[in-house]
């Protein structure tokens, strides 16, 4: 390969590095994150459905990704808020650099106020980061159907959300659409991703329906250790989420970096403040749900806030969703109706929508200057008029209306094909009746030994009579834990 082909003039390889070292930890935060969290979070007799739901979406979404969904999120503009659907697999396309072209900004007499966004890197760079993006969206809408949605009609569903609904609120807000360059803000992903997947999932719990009386009144997670293991990576991996999002490794990059963490760990502290002052004592899933409202919360606004804001945002992150979740659920006939299995609602719809009210109200005009298409931008906080909070409620509310819109139709439409929701007599069994696996070699759920299904391996200093006696009274003690 010639020098020329391999390093051209317009390549900078620190932002090529970084682009995809931020792809790979938001890749991290799929897989394995979201499995192991998922897998470990449910009942154990829904382990390996729900580790699935995320492995499943991360496969599918990276085919329909380059099939068609990149170029309807970031290519030439097809509508106001749709791109032109087309592959992003050749090679010509590949190695050229990366180009948004629908994110040129114009004057109203047709001259260029804003270039158009062309980072210093392949498009394939540029497809991957945000095939991450996507990939993740999905997975974190499963978390509200975990536990009874029919895996085959996930696997319809998967694809058809992706390409109908993700790539509209992507082109929107990034890809130079309408809300683009009406001067919406959403800096990584509070609305494209978060206030997506959290209303969509309601949406799609809705039409689902709910897992049946025993696992909604009783649905521990079987491994917490496991669980914290994959926050963990989910945290961690928040590096790359939001110090991804100005396509370089600017000077907003460690500023993104260091507002995520510090919103998260305040959000946590608030979250498990408040547990331990209304039921007196600290859960582990409360927070981790903390820490991830604080991610989410900081999202839309990462590169764009003072570190004092994202101590604030951390803080409303941390009692806002919290008081949804807690107080408010339980109160509302439609909240308690509707079956949001990890509460993804709260923790994405909830906290995403705070964090872009809230950007609106404290971005920074030194850093928005150097990040967003509209010159001029500023939160109210420093002499912006409110405008700007009233574009990111309208920009909220596009998101919220489409997402309900699409979601409802596509499961209506694979509902005539395809159950949504497992029969009861399969939820009652969970994993083995889905998959035919299960996700431990363990007894559990009530369940008896099997001698024929399950290998035994007989002393061999006994004779056969004694191994079979040692058999039928394994047997015979066959009901163990509860999980």
């Amino acid at each position: 390969m010639s020098t020329d082909l391999a390093m051209p003039d317009w390549l900078n390889n620190g932002d090529n590095a970084w682009q995809m070292i931020a792809s790979t930890l938001i890749g991290l935060q799929s897989m394995p994150g979201l499995v192991v969290l998922y897998g470990s979070i449910v009942k154990k007799k829904w382990a390996v459905n729900s580790a699935f739901m995320a492995l499943y979406s991360f496969a599918s979404s990276l085919i329909v990704w380059v099939l068609l969904g990149f170029q309807m999120a970031f290519g030439e503009r097809l509508l106001p808020f749709w791109g032109k659907a087309g592959p992003a697999l050749s090679q010509d396309y590949l190695v050229n650099r990366a180009r948004i072209p629908a994110t040129m900004q114009f004057y109203n007499n047709g001259t260029v106020e804003t270039p158009m966004v062309e980072p210093f890197y392949p498009q394939a760079t540029l497809v991957l980061f945000h095939f991450m993006y996507a990939a993740i969206t999905l997975i974190l809408l499963a978390g509200s159907v975990l536990g009874r949605m029919n895996i085959k009609a996930w696997m319809v569903f998967s694809p058809l959300w992706l390409l109908f609904s993700y790539t509209v609120g992507a082109f929107s807000l990034w890809g130079g659409g309408f809300l683009y360059h009406w001067g919406v803000i959403d800096y990584s992903g509070g609305y494209v991703i978060h206030l997506s997947s959290g209303i969509a999932g309601f949406t799609a719990a809705y039409w689902v329906g709910p897992r049946i009386k025993s696992d909604r009144e009783r649905f521990s997670p079987n491994n917490v250790l496991l669980m914290i293991v994959g926050a963990g990576l989910l945290w961690l991996g928040w590096s790359g989420f939001n110090g991804g999002a100005p396509y370089a490794a600017n000077i907003t990059a460690p500023i993104a970096v260091l507002n995520t963490h510090i919103c998260a760990a305040t959000s946590l502290l608030m979250w498990t403040g408040l547990d331990v002052a209304f039921f007196g004592k600290p859960s582990v899933i409360g927070a981790i749900q903390g820490m991830m409202t604080g991610l989410v919360c900081i999202t839309p606004a990462a590169g764009l806030v003072h570190a004092w804001a994202a101590v604030v945002m951390g803080l409303l992150s941390g009692s806002i969703p919290w008081f949804t979740m807690m107080i408010l659920h339980k109160k509302s006939s439609l909240l308690q109706k509707v079956d949001d299995t990890l509460a993804v609602f709260h923790t994405h719809a909830i906290a995403g929508l705070l964090g872009g009210i809230l950007t609106g109200i404290l971005a920074v005009p030194e850093l928005a200057s150097i990040e967003l298409p509209v010159p001029g931008t500023k939160g109210f906080a420093y002499g912006g008029s409110f405008t700007q909070v009233l574009k990111q409620i309208v920009g909220a509310l596009f998101v919220i209306v489409w997402n309900i819109f699409v979601t409802t139709a596509i499961l209506i439409a694979i509902g005539w094909f395809i159950p949504l929701r497992m029969p009861d007599d399969q939820l009652m069994i969970g994993d083995d009746a889905a998959h035919g696996e299960e996700a431990y070699a363990l007894w559990g759920d009530g369940e008896k030994f099997d001698v024929l299904r399950h290998e035994t391996i007989p002393h061999a200093s006994r004779g056969n009579d004694d191994v079979q006696q040692q058999l039928n009274n394994i047997a015979a003690r066959g009901v163990t834990i509860q999980l």
